[in-house]
């Protein structure tokens, strides 16, 4: 793999940490590596925004997730989280819809709560989290139309905590069956900058990954070992 398309994956890659166990010099870390190889973002715990947009201080995206992660919280919740978490520095909200929702058919109710969070955050980032792993492709193909039509900028596949993550199969449906304006995330489970290769060759604009920036890291210390 050529540096020019490590540096492509790199710059499409939301630089990722969002365990429970992170701590605020986590974060940092993260930043700086975010910096150095320029992803496209950080996605950080809502906690940890303020902190990082003030040591970031514009060098790149700081992201963070909304209704994380299994959301089921009210729709006022989310929007309200989507708000402050624009007010404490975020460029970009990754939201979970509620699934029991779209299980219930209330594909309605679930475009209402797209809607009520982007009237939160009019002028950032929203990526719209479907959880493909619990949907049926029926399923997926409805939220395909709904985020269409809710206004928000992204779909995204997985949050990476639920039982299972990404897959080239969702990923192709999400690119056929979404509007042009939707650009579609790809998360949960891409370990590998040629699993990265592959999802971005299909069209996929962002990846989200906690593991691509280590893949770098450790190709340049091969690199530093053989001379």
């Amino acid at each position: 793999m050529t540096k020019s398309e490590i540096r492509k994956i790199a710059a499409s890659t939301d630089h990722t940490l969002l365990s429970v166990t992170s701590t605020e010099e986590d974060i940092i870390r993260l930043a700086d590596d975010a910096i150095k190889y320029q992803t496209a973002s950080v996605c950080i715990p809502p906690a940890f925004v303020s902190a990082a947009a003030r040591y970031i201080n514009g060098r790149i995206l700081v992201g963070t997730v909304v209704g994380f992660p299994n959301g089921y919280s009210d729709p006022t919740v989310k929007a309200f989280e989507a708000e402050r978490a624009a007010a404490m520095g975020a460029d970009e909200i990754d939201m979970v819809i509620n699934v029991g929702l779209i299980k219930s058919g209330r594909y309605d109710m679930q475009l209402d709560e797209i809607k009520c969070v982007r009237r939160a955050v009019p002028d950032k980032t929203l990526k719209v989290i479907i959880e493909c792993c619990l949907l049926t492709d029926e399923e997926k193909i409805e939220m395909c139309r709904v985020v269409s039509e809710s206004g928000a900028d992204y779909i995204k596949t997985s949050t990476g905590f639920s039982k299972g993550g990404a897959t080239i199969s969702d990923a192709k449906l999400l690119l056929e069956c979404c509007a042009p304006h939707v650009k579609v995330k790809a998360a949960g489970g891409i370990r590998t900058l040629e699993d990265a290769a592959w999802y971005i060759a299909l069209g996929v604009s962002r990846i989200g990954s906690s593991a691509v920036v280590k893949c770098i890291k450790q190709l340049e210390c091969e690199e530093a070992e053989n001379g």
